[in-house]
């Protein structure tokens, strides 16, 4: 322990040699200790000066205790001039004392408090000190100025934390300042700062304006760990000068202001609809515009790319006024001596709108006196103009039997497809007659001749019997069943039950039109269950998820693709339908949450390049816009999934649905399929290849393999599928490379054509071409050729033939007509891969958010369903939305492994839930 012998008396002695003479000669020590020397005072000494000494003596009952720091020095930082104060408090303690940067504190700076703790008697000593500017100004760039202090008992000593002395200051100029910038509207912007060199270490805020940015607030600004500014999507309101502020306890910087502008780049609207043609007979032109308005351009962002108005060509029918034609010849003089003469207005008739024929069609003359028949006539000339009369009724009765019998013979036939290079300029719309029960098996194919006067724009409507289709209105519901009528057995429906559905469907009152056709309709009865109903072939279904039907509810429910013929969509300009018309029903029931109905579209399913919307059928039979594809809000009633082929469509309401679409430009294409039929049988010399052109949906190519069945055809290649463009070209079609020595074709022209918008509007089925061969020898069966479809200036697709016709070596029940063996109806739990209780489970399990998102968000990423985020957060439970929508699309090929995997990867234990056995679900 250091001591103080006297005033300048050093003493070189141990530490326990100098404590033992201390005691013996009547000092106490004071003073800084070194353990080697030390300067003490006597008694009388310290005595005087005790108010200043940093010693005291502790009561016997302490003096075994160590003191312990109550208080210890912090580290301080010197703001200008201003000297900082450090502290330091310990108990038990004899004494205290401050240690700098490795030397001990003069005792005369230290600033002595005692007390006492009340609590445990002990006594309590505190001493402060003062540090300057200069005195740590003196070791500045050597190292950093620090200060402890160490307190002394009988037993030891303590020594208390360091506190580090720094002088505080803040630079001027920044490292880093933010630069102006110009950028688009929803870009991301980075304003970068570093703020200028400062001790302590500067707080960086940033301002807009003068006003200072929240991101607690305005989630779309972030403020980065290394100070820069990010604005995640650029709005209008977020234009203005942006600047960074630093500031510590010394002062406040602020950088330059940074300029920023935010543009909007000009976007097109949608295409106004086509004008009227411009000629009033003959070839005009009409057009459509659109503007630089979705957006407007804005803070001199570009300008629309492009044309602002289209025109295409159209031809208007000309009026045809009627003629008179030649008068006949005067008759005989009749009893009443008069003749008559007659004349028809038929040289031309009057035709689109001209105007008929003016003046008599029938003149009287008297005769002559010598001309005029005897007006008394005996007995035999009585019986002579009853032998006249009776031979007249003969005749006459003999050609109406002869009429009936010709026209019978005409439809009852088996009708050859027409070439249609001679008739049609090579495009039939085809439509199958009801036939009669005895000629059940034969088709008749009516050839479409307008196609030389009607406008492109125009539809040509195939022929079809209007009697297969009743009259209904809006009826809620059927009437109750009969007791077992109709009933589920293991979620099929058997061919009466459906044919007495139909059939009481016509009493009542769904929809103006629905068509009888048992084959494109099913039905089932369901409850809170749930269930599924499927049109096989057609990609048509509709799932009922549970809980749908209200509790204590049960509804008759049907599902049935309409005949485009039968429905006809009012489509203007470039619109085009893209799906097949799908009828759900009844319209008007409760129900609790949305049903997926699922169809085939056929086009390029890219959003940039089309204006698709949902049209709906309202109970009065007009067509109405319900849903714009990409703008969905999740406050609608509908909402839609797109897929490549297919849409999934999440709707609250039943009724009669279609999707129209609109191309923005003349890149949006449809996809067409291409399929080739030939006859299964060829006993003459003649021989027809039919080329069909119909939308890439299965329901359309079920129809048309089917009609090819009941025509006997048999397919000869596999279907191709072409892109068909808006760009106002026809689609062209030809035949090449056959041998010459066997075959030569009919066709009069080198090509045929389909009219553009007659394949654009999809309003029409079985568009075909037929191409008639022709052989040169019954002999001759092999037949090679090349078949080619393009279409004009745009994409094509070749087909290479190679076959023997006197072989039906391709079944038309092939691969290519996969028979969907599953019911079209099923109830309850068999409709759904996922048991009832184990989807519970899930929903309550994934339902409540999670902090690390392990949750229903994690859920529909795993799904790739991320761009509907916002529609499922929108419903009660998430979760049960997203798992209807996952059993919509993996009806037939899900596998609910890999469902249990993905839960598995989310972290859930409720992985393990699919292994419940179907006992326990």
């Amino acid at each position: 322990m250091p001591l103080l012998l006297g005033p300048f008396v050093r003493c070189r002695l141990s530490a326990t040699l100098l404590a033992l003479w201390l005691v013996l000669s009547g000092f106490t020590c004071t003073g800084v200790a070194s353990g080697l020397a030390s300067s003490c005072t006597t008694n009388e000494t310290n005595r005087r000066g005790s108010e200043h000494a940093a010693t005291a003596t502790l009561p016997a009952a302490f003096s075994d205790l160590l003191p312990h720091f109550l208080v210890e020095p912090e580290d301080e930082y010197i703001v200008k001039n201003k000297p900082v104060t450090l502290t330091c408090r310990s108990t038990p303690a004899t004494q205290i004392y401050f240690k700098c940067n490795g030397e001990w504190v003069h005792q005369d700076d230290h600033l002595i408090e005692r007390t006492v703790d009340p609590a445990t008697a002990l006594p309590v000593m505190q001493v402060t000190i003062e540090i300057t500017r200069q005195q740590v100004e003196k070791i500045f760039g050597l190292d950093e100025y620090w200060c402890q202090c160490v307190a002394w008992s009988t037993t030891g000593t303590q020594k208390s934390q360091k506190a580090y002395i720094r002088i505080a200051y803040l630079r001027k100029n920044f490292e880093e300042e933010p630069q102006g910038k110009e950028v688009a509207l929803d870009q991301e912007v980075l304003l970068r700062c570093h703020p200028p060199e400062g001790v302590p270490q500067a707080e960086v805020e940033w301002q807009r304006n003068e006003d200072v940015i929240d991101p607690a607030s305005d989630p779309n600004f972030v403020i980065t760990p290394d100070h820069n500014l990010v604005i995640k999507k650029a709005r209008l309101a977020d234009t203005g000068n942006y600047t960074c502020v630093a500031k510590n306890i010394v002062a406040r910087r602020k950088s330059t202001s940074a300029a920023i502008l935010v543009y909007v780049n000009g976007g097109w609207s949608t295409w106004t609809t086509w004008s009227s043609c411009s000629a009033v007979c003959g070839r005009g032109w009409q057009k459509r515009s659109r503007s630089c308005t979705n957006p407007t351009p804005l803070n001199g962002g570009t300008s629309c790319e492009g044309q602002n108005v289209q025109k295409s060509a159209c031809v208007a029918t000309c009026p045809v006024d009627g003629g008179w034609s030649e008068w006949s010849k005067w008759s005989a003089c009749g009893a009443d001596c008069s003749m008559w003469r007659s004349r028809e207005c038929t040289q031309p008739s009057p035709g689109t709108g001209g105007k008929d024929c003016q003046g008599l069609d029938l003149q009287s003359l008297n005769c002559t006196s010598e001309q005029c028949p005897q007006t008394v006539s005996g007995a035999e000339d009585v019986a002579l103009y009853v032998g006249m009369v009776a031979v007249a009724l003969c005749l006459t009765l003999l050609l109406i039997v002869v009429v009936l019998v010709y026209r019978r013979k005409k439809e009852g036939l088996d009708a050859d497809v027409a070439d249609s290079s001679i008739l049609t300029t090579g495009f039939q719309p085809m439509g199958i007659k009801p036939s009669k029960p005895e000629n059940s098996h034969l088709l008749t194919i009516q050839p479409d001749l307008t196609t030389t006067t009607t406008s492109y724009q125009g539809t040509l409507r195939s022929r079809h019997d209007a009697t297969g289709k009743f009259s209904m209105t809006n009826g809620p519901l059927l009437d109750p069943l009969p007791n077992g009528s109709h009933t589920l057995h293991n979620g099929k429906l058997n061919s009466d039950a459906a044919a007495e559905f139909v059939s009481r469907l016509s009493t009542q009152s769904y929809f103006k039109t629905l068509p009888r056709d048992v084959a494109n309709t099913s039905y089932g009865t369901f409850n809170f269950l749930g269930g599924r109903l499927t049109i096989p072939n057609t990609g048509i279904s509709l799932l009922i998820p549970p809980e749908a039907i209200p509790r204590g509810k049960i509804y008759e429910i049907y599902l049935t693709v309409q005949r485009k013929e039968d429905l006809r969509l009012p489509l203007a300009g470039c619109q085009t339908l893209l799906s097949p018309i799908v009828s759900c029903g009844p319209p008007g029931v409760v129900l609790s949450r949305p049903v997926i109905l699922s169809m085939d579209h056929c086009f390029d399913a890219c959003l940039d390049n089309w204006a698709v919307r949902l049209k709906k059928q309202n109970y009065e039979g007009a067509w109405e816009d319900v849903l714009l594809m990409g703008e969905e809000l999740v406050s609608d009633p509908y909402y839609c999934q797109l897929e490549a082929e297919t849409c999934r469509l999440f709707s609250e309401q039943l009724g009669t649905f279609a999707l129209v679409g609109e191309s923005l430009h003349m890149g949006a294409a449809k996809r067409l399929r291409l399929v080739l039929f030939s006859d299964a049988y060829c006993s003459t010399l003649e021989y027809n290849i039919r080329v069909y052109c119909m939308d890439d949906t299965q329901d359309v190519f079920k129809e048309v393999m089917q009609m090819e069945r009941q025509l006997g055809g048999r397919l000869i290649d596999e279907p191709h599928v072409l892109l068909f463009k808006d760009s106002y070209h026809n689609l062209r079609l030809s035949i090449h490379d056959m041998p010459q020595a066997h075959w030569r074709s009919k066709l009069l022209a080198g090509y045929q054509e389909i009219p553009f918008y007659h394949i654009w509007n999809g309003s029409q089925r079985y568009l075909h071409c037929t191409f008639t061969l022709e052989r040169l020898s019954l002999s001759t069966c092999e037949l090679t050729c090349q078949l080619c479809v393009w279409q004009v200036e745009g994409e094509g697709q070749s087909f290479s033939l190679d076959f023997n016709i006197a072989k039906d070596t391709r079944a038309l029940d092939s691969e290519f007509l996969l028979m969907d063996s599953n019911a079209t109806a099923l109830a309850g739990p068999s409709a759904f891969q996922i048991p009832y209780l184990i989807r519970q489970k899930i929903c309550s399990s994934l339902d409540a958010p999670c902090p690390n998102g392990a949750d229903w968000r994690m859920l529909a990423q795993r799904l790739k369903l991320e761009r509907h985020m916002s529609f499922f957060a929108s419903k009660a439970s998430p979760t049960s939305v997203i798992l209807d929508l996952w059993e919509a699309q993996h009806f037939h090929s899900g596998n609910i492994n890999q469902l249990a995997t993905v839960m598995a990867d989310i972290g859930k234990q409720e992985a393990m839930i699919f292994l419940v056995s179907d006992g326990e679900c």
